[in-house]
């Protein structure tokens, strides 16, 4: 009977809890070995399992949610520039490292992202990031929308469209290396707001990383295969840098939390005082100077930050925005 009892306490008195939105990512700046391009290439599939496996160990002490690594990240340092060499070495790799990710984020019980080269059934490749979630099932293919002139002579055929996968976590979209310089994709990622981008490449592209996580209002994480003049590094939504890795360490792990909203200080100060004096240290309310945007974290189990700035009337960045050009366009019409 008390069991009984128990149970229709939780029916009847259900406490409010929020779905879980920090999230501790963890991702590397690393270049695999250098391997000859006369070896086997079974012997290869080997050694780069080998290798992941010790560059993914450093980081499971920290007990990830998400693992990110580099665009192609299973490509022995080199076979870049022999298509054929590399072609053969993708023929019997298969799904084999594909796999044993899988079991990564099976066993640790984490999402891993995992950027690599593939022929698929009509004999062309693709540069795809596959999302795998924690039970070790693929949950989502981005491919890369923008493959270099390189790529595509090769075979390498393009990407049809942006991608999201949701995540117990939040919602993640993808971009590849040289994907990061058009401005099409990152418009339509910013439509779709996404909670984070996971951006695998073999170079940095400098200012647009801060670039992309400012204007598509996203955490962005970044995660480069050429270590140590290139960091992989993660953003805030106000393109901050918050974490990277450095010349000593090839990997970073940071914990983010993705309860968060852009707000405007035009129209807000006080409001945000008053949501600051009443909810303490359940809110952080962030500013970065200078560019009049704030970053409006709740840290509450049980109020999120969008019921948060409801109660006190606080239109996020993009609401201010938009009714910014409105009011201006009914107001000064040519």
């Amino acid at each position: 009977m008390k069991k009984i009892y128990l149970l229709l306490l939780i029916v009847i008195f259900p406490v409010a809890v929020l779905a879980r939105k920090e999230v501790t990512v963890a991702t590397f700046s690393v270049m695999p070995p250098l391997i000859p391009m006369d070896t086997d290439p079974e012997v290869i599939v080997e050694k780069m399992i080998a290798f992941w496996e010790g560059e993914i160990n450093k980081v499971l002490p920290d007990r990830p949610d998400l693992i990110v690594l580099p665009e192609a990240c299973d490509r022995p340092d080199g076979f870049a520039a022999n298509w054929e060499t590399e072609k053969r070495y993708y023929e019997v790799r298969g799904d084999r490292i594909l796999k044993y990710f899988q079991s990564v984020a099976r066993e640790n019980r984490c999402y891993v992202v995992y950027s690599y080269k593939h022929k698929v059934a009509d004999g062309s490749f693709r540069n795809s990031s596959v999302m795998i979630d924690r039970q070790g099932e693929i949950a989502g293919v981005y491919n890369k929308m923008y493959p270099t002139i390189g790529e595509m002579k090769r075979g390498v055929k393009a990407g049809k469209e942006p991608v999201i996968v949701e995540t117990d976590f939040g919602r993640v979209g993808f971009l590849i290396c040289f994907d990061l310089l058009f401005e099409d994709l990152r418009d339509a990622y910013a439509a779709m707001q996404p909670d984070m981008l996971i951006f695998s490449a073999r170079y940095h592209g400098g200012i647009m990383q801060s670039t992309w996580a400012y204007t598509t209002r996203t955490w962005f994480v970044s995660s480069v295969e050429d270590p140590p003049k290139l960091p992989s590094e993660v953003y805030n939504p106000l393109g901050e840098r918050v974490a990277a890795t450095t010349d000593y360490l090839d990997y970073v792990v940071t914990t983010v939390n993705l309860d968060y909203e852009l707000v405007h200080l035009d129209l807000n100060g006080k409001k945000l005082e008053a949501m600051k004096k009443k909810y303490g240290r359940e809110v952080t309310i962030h500013d970065p100077g200078f560019i009049g945007a704030f970053l409006v974290t709740s840290n509450s189990s049980e109020k999120s930050v969008r019921e948060m700035l409801e109660e006190f009337g606080i239109r996020d960045w993009d609401d201010y925005y938009q009714r910014s050009v409105k009011y201006r366009n009914e107001h000064f019409k040519k």
